[in-house]
């Protein structure tokens, strides 16, 4: 059963806060390349749409490599620092040096462009790796307490609220300061700026964890990585929600990517990326609490529900703006923004359940396999939002360009623009619902061995 351990060390608001402060890494190197990264490159590279997407998603492949290995040195890892934070370094110390390199804008256009974007894209996603994996698997260690590993992580949300803000209206905004399309001086711009908040926030987990308590910190798995991922296939409960998780992550690769071409071709103003993002991000700065309680009153799984439908509700309500206009447009992405909130906080909660109950059931430490396999297939699959949204402008007729010559897109381009960000994602979204109804790990029940079957 899940433990609920009334002696369980509380963990200290100052090691919340020191957690919770890594979000900011995680939240924005998610968010700003697959918000501006396809954009980037078809209008100011002149990549061709469908090299762009496959650029963007092709990273991700290597994820399925990097981020189980990483897991599982973490779990075996044994120093002063603990199992996970020599990580968190390893990762400050390579990831923003990266991230600054793939918006450097070399004089390079179609396709060696996009192989210059690409190998700096990998280089970025294995320091990321480093980082994300390890800090991913510690909430499962802090607490065994099922519900106060939900309050844990309203503090994380928190800060991935203030990641959003950074990454939907600040980046986009240094991108435009040049110009309505901005410029290549202002990617560059945005960034050494983004880069500089990743190492901030990525050195401040580092040592504001230094004092994180390890609840029974069992012995590392010993077993081979075939074995402890075929232990993982195993249990239902995480790969339900491994499913899930997929599925909506590839959802919101595909909002991201649409993002810049939706304001630029359906609001017929590419600076409304910023004001989109700016309520779209209010739920999350706002909601936590509310969405604590729902889980609570309703259990995790019936308050994913309800996130996962106001999320792909919202979305696919998105369609009628051409009818309804921009502050349609912003009101829906509001109801959109209070889904993800509620889908973001639930999600990495349940993991920290699922691995929980796994390290009680086995007496064995193995949160590092479990999230670098979950971080890896999630990548993978959600890598996937924006070759797919790639293709659909592909199908739509739409013509790159350059810095230098701007181009008026075919209504096709439009419509696909369009569709691509509405009715496609929204569709994965109520797939993603249907699948939430497959897990059942709740507290008091049995082991995620046996109580999502």
């Amino acid at each position: 059963m899940i433990a609920t351990p009334t002696g369980v060390p509380t963990v200290s608001r100052g090691v919340r806060l020191g957690y919770g402060v890594g979000s900011f890494c995680t939240a924005t190197f998610n968010a700003v390349p697959g918000l501006l990264l396809l954009y980037y490159m078809t209008n100011f590279l002149a990549v061709p749409a469908w090299l762009a997407g496959a650029v963007v998603a092709a990273p991700k492949v290597w994820d399925l490599v990097i981020n189980p290995l990483v897991g599982r040195w973490s779990d075996r890892t044994t120093s002063r620092l603990g199992p996970r934070r020599p990580w968190l370094l390893a990762g400050a110390c390579t990831l923003p040096v990266a991230f600054v390199l793939v918006f450097a804008g070399p004089p390079l256009t179609g396709a060696p462009a996009a192989l210059y974007v690409g190998a700096c894209f990998m280089a970025a996603a294995t320091g990321y790796a480093l980082f994300e994996v390890p800090y991913k698997a510690m909430p499962a260690e802090m607490t065994g307490d099922y519900h106060e590993r939900t309050s844990l992580l309203q503090w994380r949300m928190v800060f991935v609220g203030g990641a959003t803000v950074l990454s939907g209206i600040v980046a986009p905004a240094i991108v435009n300061s040049d110009g309505p399309a901005g410029t290549l001086d202002s990617y560059r711009l945005m960034a050494v700026t983004v880069a500089s908040v990743l190492l901030a926030s990525m050195l401040g987990s580092f040592f504001g964890t230094a004092r994180a308590p390890m609840t029974g910190a069992p012995e590392p798995d010993s077993g081979s990585l075939r074995e402890q991922f075929a232990a993982a296939r195993g249990n239902s409960a995480f790969v339900w929600l491994l499913a899930l998780s997929c599925l909506q992550m590839m959802a919101v690769s595909m909002l991201l990517a649409g993002a810049p071409y939706f304001a630029a071709y359906i609001l017929d103003d590419p600076k409304m990326t910023s004001t989109l993002f700016a309520v779209f991000v209010g739920p999350m700065l706002l909601t936590m609490p509310a969405w604590v309680w729902l889980a609570k009153r309703y259990d995790k799984r019936g308050a994913m529900i309800l996130a996962g439908l106001l999320f792909g509700g919202g979305t696919l309500a998105n369609l009628a703006t051409p009818l309804f206009g921009s502050g349609y447009a912003h009101a829906m992405l509001l109801v959109v923004g209070l889904g993800y909130a509620g889908v973001q906080l639930l999600e990495f909660s349940m993991l920290a359940d699922v691995i929980a109950v796994d390290a009680e059931t086995t007496g064995r430490r193995r949160a590092g396999v479990f999230t670098g396999l979950w971080t890896a297939i999630e990548s993978g699959v959600s890598s996937f939002g924006a070759l797919i949204f790639g293709a659909v402008l592909t199908l739509g007729g739409f013509v790159e360009s350059d810095a230098g010559r701007p181009v008026a897109q075919p209504d096709g381009a439009v419509t696909a623009v369009l569709l691509g960000e509405t009715a496609v994602p929204a569709l994965v979204l109520f797939l993603a619902v249907l699948v939430t109804l497959k897990y059942r790990l709740r507290p008091g029940g049995a082991p995620a061995s046996s109580a999502s079957g």
